[in-house]
């Protein structure tokens, strides 16, 4: 049987266990994992696509491929063979090892294993086809024609509820990346699109719409605890917020929204979860490729701009706008790069203090797009503080996991990553006061709205709280040190260096804040 779609060969001839057909389910499968060498290609096996058995269809196979549903009635086991007409599709080439590190091995904790983890995040991944292909037809108002489980009724339909509230500062991105079963990225950036009506505007094809927001989800790294697809969807769902704001909203035109969103999903794409000195040190190939020079945003455009043509979102459009739409996203994403933070800034305040900002002019809207992304990017600390705390924890995790690489590799170890001397306090406090609170400040200026002072609020109050959580450390490790002077033992330790931490959280320099380099 020929199938006309670009399909790889399926290793349909594998034995499939009963247990495995006998409820509704995923097969994952690679269609060319051997190109990397790698010899349990686990991450490779999630991206193609599954083969799905419905147990309510005896007669039914239906095999996703990046979105598409393609049944095959009357299958049998020994008898089936899909072949594709053009032969194999080259995989996409996304991260690389370092020099001299196994970027496989980059997120093992260690000491720990990790093995225990990985079949869950398979099994995550494996139920998630039913609810791509629901929440797809939900979002073209296609009836429904397969039936689900209850569950994946209520589960869509609480998303679809929190959908309808995406313009709240307090969205809870972790919550509907739940519901949307780790789709929220997909999910969100398409909702939005679609309720913008630029869909129908710029006659967007749907399936490669679907297929481009794919693809863009899956380059993000799941293993990062920080800068992965749920952080981008919360940063598309801030810019959202934003180009709701008064000045914005009766100024931006269509484009000007289609670029937003597109930067705000793509503005860490294939971002591999270390900063821009550690590829630098470890003469990663970026860096030599861009120079040192905003080494990795420059690689988030390049990496959106290679999904944009290999999907032919934008095939329709003539030649030269979409190059000129790929140089403007590209702009967008650059300006994420927090060592030029000061440039954007000082620009910015010399605007607002010349009050000469004119948005009826494309430039100028260009780069208020720059200044709104810039504060999506780095917005966790203005959010409220039950999800405010959990930014703060992940983003310093990944900090301490970059140390942990280089430890083990005897690099010298970057400032704020090493786990034994930082905190998330000491670290979030010291990013708030020289990096967060100057650019809010100056945006509160520009639009000043509830919003910008709800932002503000909670910001103070987070670094309140931190504040906080430093001097209980404080307390407990002055309490500590006494009884543990002369003992070595694994709960005298934590308090003493707690402590340490915490007075050096005091002394923390702004010239040693280099978190919004990670962060954006």
């Amino acid at each position: 049987m020929e199938v006309c779609y670009q399909l790889p060969v399926l290793p349909l001839d594998r034995p499939v266990p009963k247990h495995v057909l006998s409820r509704r389910g995923a097969i994952s499968f690679s269609s060319s994992s051997s190109l990397f060498g790698a010899p349990d290609p686990r991450q490779l096996s999630q991206r193609r696509g599954a083969i799905s058995y419905d147990s309510s269809d005896q007669t039914a196979l239906y095999i996703r491929m990046l979105g598409t549903c393609v049944i095959f009635k009357q299958l049998f086991a020994r008898d089936v063979r899909v072949r594709s007409q053009v032969g194999f599709e080259p995989e996409r080439r996304s991260s690389h090892p370092y020099l001299c590190i196994d970027f496989r091995t980059l997120h093992v904790r260690l000491g720990c294993g990790s093995a225990s983890s990985a079949p869950e995040r398979r099994v995550h991944r494996l139920l998630s086809f039913q609810r791509y292909l629901h929440s797809s037809r939900l979002l073209r108002g296609v009836p429904q024609q397969i039936p689900l489980h209850i569950l994946d009724e209520d589960y869509t339909g609480q998303a679809r509820c929190m959908l309808e509230k995406v313009g709240n500062w307090n969205f809870d991105i972790f919550l509907f990346d739940r519901l949307t079963n780790g789709n929220s990225l997909i999910t969100l950036t398409f909702h939005l699109l679609n309720q913008y009506g630029l869909v129908e505007l710029f006659q967007l094809d749907m399936v490669k719409l679907w297929r481009f927001l794919v693809m863009v989800q899956e380059d993000y790294h799941g293993d990062n605890p920080y800068h992965n697809a749920v952080h981008a969807a919360d940063v598309t769902q801030a810019m959202y917020c934003y180009m709701r704001e008064p000045m914005l909203a009766k100024s931006l035109t269509s484009y000007d929204i289609l670029l937003g969103l597109l930067a705000a999903a793509t503005h860490d794409l294939d971002h591999p979860g270390v900063n821009q000195p550690f590829l630098i040190k470890t003469d990663h190939y970026l860096a030599t490729l861009y120079r040192n020079t905003s080494v990795l945003e420059n690689h988030h455009w390049k990496s959106a701009v290679g999904l944009l043509r290999e999907t032919g979102l934008f095939s329709h459009l003539p030649a030269e706008d979409r190059l000129s739409m790929e140089r403007e996203l590209g702009s967008l994403i650059l300006a994420t790069d927090i060592s030029r933070q000061n440039d954007y800034l000082s620009r910015f305040r010399l605007h607002l203090d010349q009050e000469n900002l004119c948005l009826s002019s494309a430039s100028h809207r260009h780069f208020i797009l720059q200044m709104a992304l810039k504060c999506a990017d780095i917005c966790n600390p203005c959010r409220p503080w039950e999800l405010s705390k959990q930014w703060s924890e992940k983003v310093t995790e990944e900090f301490f996991q970059q140390g942990d690489i280089e430890r083990k590799h005897k690099l010298e170890v970057s400032p704020l990553c090493d786990r034994d001397n930082n905190t998330v306090g000491n670290i979030q406090i010291g990013f708030m006061t020289y990096v967060a609170e100057p650019l809010f400040a100056e945006w509160a200026r520009f639009s000043d709205t509830r919003l910008s002072q709800t932002m503000l609020g909670h910001m103070g109050l987070n670094k309140a709280s931190w504040g906080g959580l430093q001097q209980e450390q404080t307390a407990v490790s002055e309490e500590g040190e006494p009884s543990t002077a002369g003992a070595d033992t694994e709960d005298g330790a934590t308090p003493r260096r707690n402590g340490n931490t915490a007075t050096g959280a005091g002394g923390t320099s702004s010239k040693e804040i280099p978190q919004g380099s990670r962060e954006s």
